[in-house]
């Protein structure tokens, strides 16, 4: 029905209109037999009542009627909030129309419940709403409602439509739809609450769309999904109707509270505006606690969230607050590419300020974060599952100081790919497993977190890569670790690889790469410029190693110790002393001191690869190297030891060399047969004269014993005589010699017990070698 069909088009929103517009709301409704109710309605035989262009005053009452009718408002206004709980109705519509509230609790429809157009606005003075949602305050009786629209137990068999209708509410809840029941789907194109929209235990067998719609709670829940159920996709994006001047983007001033939610489809927030009050007072009580893993001032949070496709929190979406889904399962991708996220930085421990927080979560597909804006707060991913890859290249995460990514004990099955990004913080990936590759290429890591112990740029601690660990250049940007990068105990299946990077440290620390204990195929250690700070490489061990000058060019050296590589990239060729020579003083100069075990290392490899030759030379740079150390420490003995290790290296090599010990024999074998050869003793003349004595001449020399008539004087067996300690030819103790011939017989005696003595040690620790 209409009111006189002169009056022009009632406006519901300017007001109380003329008098002309009145309908009491008890004429509506006339006394029936039975003591049903008699609608005035349309003279068709369609089972709708409609009302057109009235001012309804008095109080729409249908509490608990039952009516095969629905009933369509069109341009209406209400003195009082129309009642229809308990009532089960064909359907209720409301297009253009201006509502002081709507009860509806426990009511039933066999069709769609819609709110179009239209304003549902509670006065602060109005003291008609106690019957819609529960207080915690002390000023209102406990159980009372305070909510403008209230849906609570209702079972709607079709859709409920809000679209473009405004529920305001000053100091309650716009909407309360505890445990509704929506066979269809919940419709709310660019709809505006001011107050709490509260949906908690909702069950939809449809999508549940927001697109366009702006809630505003400031200080508390602006949607209150806990434990709800949807059939279909819950939207909250960008509403695209009408030309591109008129987009509208979804907007929660408030927090998105969906724990435990069930969606059968996908979650989009694309182009979404959530916004946390992030210097207002505290939500819930039970965040006011010290726990370091809450977050208490978050922009979403869904704990437990369970959504078998995509969770889309992409495309030019912008958070102020944490966006927090711990121990979710989301079957599909989780999308953050395009995204931006703030928070307030904490400044006393705990510090809640977490952007990103999904630990313990599992992720079937993909977290795609590329480009992913960060100018504040933390991303902490401990302990997810990723069933895809984790890629947020050209991604920016800026927080100084601190743990800027935290993904410990992650499993991701595809790669981490963080190629072109801007960290500031420490990027933590302790424990992580990772089926492909850890790729960071061209990634720049500064102003890492500080601890007590240790503080890196990069830490991945006893990480499992299933195939490459890539720390290199992208085309003109170097990967930068301004904190140095930690390694230790990492298993790598393929290759570590620092082509190109920059790698820095802490003054406090001064590592700028542990690589301890760390496996894997080939280590590429090559860094654009010597890196700032000391390597570590304790007990690395590599197939193949791939260097450059500037990592031994690294301003704190390095450490070598069990540090094993089967093979270098660039092979020295056998006859290429140069290159051997430059690789030994390339190790001298990287340890700043003697260390047995990197010239060993070096030795083992060039034989295993057949180049016995140079692995010979390495062990003898090694021993002089170590009796240089030793002559530095005794001091006062050190000459001592200097002479020792000169003649060893002069006559065996320290036994890698045993062939210079035949030369030294040889030779002094030549110089002693020329020596008494063409010398003669004096005694010739003088004692062949003189029978008397037992000194007799025999050629040019003389025999001690008169009676070695038999003997032969032969200079080199003489000398070789002299030369070999312990076995005696017979010839040394039979000869005279006085003069300067016996100094020189005893230098040649003493010569040979030194070459003896060098020879034996030289062949002793040769056996040991060998064993």
């Amino acid at each position: 029905m209409s009111t006189d069909n002169l009056l022009a088009p009632l406006d519901p929103f300017a007001g109380v209109p003329d008098k002309r517009y009145e309908v009491k709301a008890a004429d509506l409704l006339k006394p029936g037999t039975g003591g049903l109710l008699r609608w005035r309605r349309q003279a068709t035989n369609a089972p709708i009542v409609q009302v057109e262009d009235a001012y309804i005053t008095g109080t729409f009452d249908l509490r608990a009627a039952n009516l095969n009718f629905l009933f369509r408002f069109e341009r209406c206004r209400f003195e009082h909030p129309p009642d229809v709980r308990e009532a089960n109705l064909l359907g209720l519509v409301f297009r253009k129309c201006w509502l002081p509230g709507l009860k509806a609790r426990n009511m039933r429809s066999r069709n769609d419940v819609r709110l179009i157009r239209s304003v549902v606005e509670v006065e602060d003075d109005d003291n008609e709403l106690d019957e819609t949602t529960i207080q915690r305050g002390d000023d209102r009786e406990r159980g009372k409602p305070n909510a403008a629209v209230n849906l609570t137990d209702a079972v709607i068999e079709g859709s409920v439509v809000l679209t473009r209708t405004t529920i305001s509410h000053p100091r309650g809840k716009a909407i309360q739809a505890d445990r509704l029941v929506v066979t269809g789907a919940l419709l709310a194109y660019r709809m505006v609450a001011h107050g709490e929209v509260r949906i908690p235990g909702l069950r939809a067998g449809g999508n549940v769309n927001f697109s366009g719609a702006t809630l505003n709670n400031k200080d508390g829940f602006a949607l209150n999904g806990n434990g709800l159920h949807i059939g279909g996709s819950l939207l909250c994006e960008v509403d695209n109707y009408g030309p591109p001047s008129q987009r509208q983007r979804f907007s929660a001033n408030g927090i998105l509270y969906l724990p435990s939610a069930t969606v059968d489809s996908d979650i989009v927030f694309r182009e979404a505006r959530l916004v946390a009050n992030q210097t207002g007072p505290i939500v819930v009580d039970a965040w006011k606690s010290n726990d370091p893993y809450l977050d208490p001032r978050p922009a979403f949070v869904a704990d437990r969230l369970k959504v078998d496709g995509n969770l889309e929190l992409s495309d030019g979406l912008q958070a102020v607050g944490t966006l927090r889904m711990v121990n979710a399962r989301i079957g599909g991708s989780l999308r953050l590419a395009g995204a931006e996220i703030t928070v307030k930085r904490g400044e006393h421990a705990p510090f809640y300020d977490r952007a990103l927080h999904l630990d313990g979560s599992t992720i079937g597909g993909d977290i795609e974060a590329t480009s992913l804006r960060v100018p504040s707060g933390q991303l902490r991913l401990s302990d997810i599952t990723v069933g895809g890859n984790l890629l947020a290249w050209n991604s920016m995460l800026l927080h100084p100081d601190r743990d800027v990514f935290s993904a410990r004990r992650a499993k991701i099955a595809g790669n981490l790919q963080l190629t072109d990004a801007t960290l500031e913080g420490t990027l933590r990936l302790q424990g992580v497993e990772v089926g492909g590759s850890v790729n960071l290429f061209g990634t720049r890591l500064s102003e890492p977190g500080k601890r007590s112990t240790s503080s890196f740029s990069l830490d991945v601690r006893t990480a499992r890569i299933g195939r490459d660990l890539m720390l290199t250049e992208d085309k003109d940007r170097q990967f930068l670790a301004e904190g140095g990068v930690n390694l230790d105990g990492a298993q790598i299946a393929r290759r570590v690889d620092l082509s190109g990077a920059q790698l820095g440290s802490l003054p406090e620390y001064g590592i700028a790469l542990d690589a301890s204990d760390v496996t894997a195929d080939e280590f590429t250690l090559a860094p654009k410029e010597p890196p700032v700070g000391r390597l570590v490489l304790r007990r690395a061990h590599c197939g193949t190693l791939a260097d450059n000058e500037e990592l031994w060019d690294a301003t704190g050296g390095i450490e070598l110790e069990d540090f094993r590589y089967d093979a270098l990239k660039k092979k020295i060729a056998l006859d290429d002393d140069k290159a051997l020579d430059h690789r030994i003083a390339l190790l001298r100069k990287a340890m700043g001191g003697y260390r047995p075990g990197p010239y060993d290392q070096l030795a083992a490899m060039l034989r295993a690869s057949g180049n016995e030759e140079h692995a010979s030379t390495v062990a003898l740079r090694k021993q002089q190297f170590r009796y240089e150390a030793l002559a530095r420490g005794f001091k006062v003995f050190g000459p001592g030891v200097r002479l020792w290790s000169w003649l060893q290296r002069s006559m065996v090599g320290y036994g890698y060399r045993p062939v210079r010990a035949l030369g030294w024999l040889l030779t002094l074998l030549v110089l002693g047969s020329l020596w008494f050869g063409f010398g003669t003793d004096s005694c010739v003349n003088e004692r062949s004269s003189d029978p008397t004595t037992q000194v007799l001449a025999k050629g040019s020399r003389c025999v001690v014993n008169n009676q070695d008539t038999g003997i032969q004087w032969n200079p080199v067996i003489y000398t070789a005589d002299l030369l070999v300690p312990i076995v005696d030819f017979g010839n040394k103790s039979r000869w005279y010699m006085h003069g300067v011939d016996k100094w020189v017989a005893a230098g040649f005696t003493a010569s040979g017990w030194i070459l003896a003595s060098t020879v034996a040690a030289g062949v002793s620790r040769m056996l040991r070698r060998d064993n």
